[in-house]
């Protein structure tokens, strides 16, 4: 029978069946899966997992069906995750709960789906209340899953549970998120579940193991929903990799103002300073950051915040880099002052940034001279040829007071165009081809990334 599923402690036999070669490894448990498999490997704080291998979606892809054995593997693997946690899924007293997230071989950020939570029921959710005295934390996790659940899985978007949240906090005289107390989000659950049903006319699942399994299909399905398509045609990557799915234990980053949630980048990625760029949010989930849905604080602030957690998130930051030889793209949570790492992988850069970087890290004997050449490509050359900003002429633009707005960049460069405020509309206009486009929305989020292939800026 074909292995579908690998823990996260058989990176030996990974490699054993990929021939030793990490690109291999890469292709069969996704960037995420191998990432994690190697920090597990390295002693790095990783919080168990598994992976199911971009095999078994390929596999669904041409059956529409999960392939003979693949469940019975991850249930059998959900075991031994049971075993090295202590916890049990589904169990009232002392749950497991795990995210489902997605890993292709070649990064392509927000594109495809994720779920967190997943194993909260009521009967769950009534059981952590007691064991941890949180019920704040615990019905905010249970709306973020019903949400994601919905959104992701049941195809509902996620319109009608921030209408249902939006429409709450303004009965209530809310501005933040943070504003709502326990007794808000035991009442969001319920309007939540009530917003679930009106969409798919079914309540929502209080198996857990359904949970995972639907959860496992919505992530092989996303590999060809319509931004990650997208994504893979303007990357040039291939349509038939699919993309592994990793089931990891969850680690709360919602729990108090002893938690958190992050993103970094070991250098930064617009500029290619040898310096520590990236974002988190106090008692948030990752979603948070990532989905841009709240201003997060500079990684820096952490030092103040949660020093040791800080130095700890430093050291492993450097060490990865050193075993990389390449600037680290990670994600990470911090439960109750303890640091988890979810995710390293090599970090996407701007091209006056690649070329910085390749100095720089040659410089340091990181890599060598003839690498560093490597790492300089042909779209890199071509990117920083395109228009840039005189820096003194926005400067006094802005003194002249003829300076409109300003946003937060993704990346250097100069572009003219209409502003759009969709992206739907965004890509419409720049396809007909009668004017180039600029797209302005208060947050990106992943289902936007169609408008930003289109636009100029």
């Amino acid at each position: 029978m074909n292995k579908w599923v690998y823990l996260f402690n058989e990176v030996k036999e990974v490699e054993k069946v990929s021939r030793g070669s990490w690109d291999s490894v890469k292709s069969l448990v996704g960037g995420k899966g191998a990432g994690l498999m190697d920090m597990t490997r390295a002693g790095v704080p990783v919080p168990p997992f598994f992976t199911v291998t971009t095999e078994a979606c390929n596999a669904y892809q041409k059956a529409n069906k999960f392939p003979a054995g693949m469940w019975d593997q991850e249930l059998k693997a959900l075991k031994a995750i049971e075993k090295a946690t202590g916890k049990k899924f589904g169990d009232a007293k002392n749950p497991l709960l795990v995210s489902c997230r997605s890993g292709a071989k070649f990064s392509m950020p927000g594109m495809m789906d994720t779920i967190l939570n997943i194993g909260l029921t009521d009967k769950v959710a009534e059981g952590m209340v007691k064991a941890t005295g949180n019920t704040r934390f615990v019905y905010d996790s249970y709306r973020r899953l019903i949400e994601m659940f919905g959104s992701v899985v049941m195809d509902t978007g996620d319109e009608v549970f921030e209408h249902a949240l939006e429409s709450y906090k303004a009965e209530k005289g809310y501005k933040n998120d943070t504003d709502m107390q326990a007794e808000d989000w035991v009442a969001i659950v319920e309007k939540f579940k009530v917003a679930y049903k009106s969409k798919t006319g079914e309540d929502f699942p209080q198996d857990p193991f359904k949970q995972l399994e639907l959860s496992t299909e919505a992530v092989f399905r996303s590999w060809n929903g319509k931004r990650a398509v997208d994504y893979r045609n303007k990357e040039k990557i291939s349509h038939t990799l699919g993309t592994a799915v990793n089931i990891c234990t969850m680690a709360f980053g919602n729990m108090g103002d002893d938690s958190a949630t992050g993103v970094a980048f070991t250098r930064n990625p617009s500029t290619g300073d040898s310096l520590m760029m990236g974002e988190y949010l106090i008692n948030a989930q990752g979603e948070d950051v990532v989905a841009g849905i709240r201003n997060a604080d500079p990684i820096q602030n952490l030092v103040n915040q949660m020093p040791k957690a800080y130095k700890q998130f430093m050291d492993i930051t450097a060490k990865l880099e050193k075993h990389y030889h390449d600037m680290q793209d990670v994600e990470f949570t911090i439960e109750r002052g303890k640091l988890w790492m979810l995710q390293t992988r090599i970090g996407k850069r701007t091209a006056k940034a690649a070329v910085k970087m390749a100095v720089d890290m040659a410089n340091e004997k990181l890599i060598t001279k003839e690498e560093a050449v490597k790492r300089v490509t042909p779209e890199n050359v071509d990117s920083l040829l395109h228009p840039q900003f005189d820096d003194s002429a926005m400067n006094q633009a802005e003194k002249d007071g003829h300076f409109v707005a300003k946003g937060v960049n993704a990346s250097p460069g100069a572009a003219v165009g209409q502003i759009y405020f969709d992206a739907d509309m965004a890509e419409k206009m720049a396809k007909e081809g009668k004017q180039d486009t600029i797209m302005v929305r208060p947050f990106t989020k992943p289902d936007d990334v169609h408008g930003m292939i289109a636009s100029k800026g």
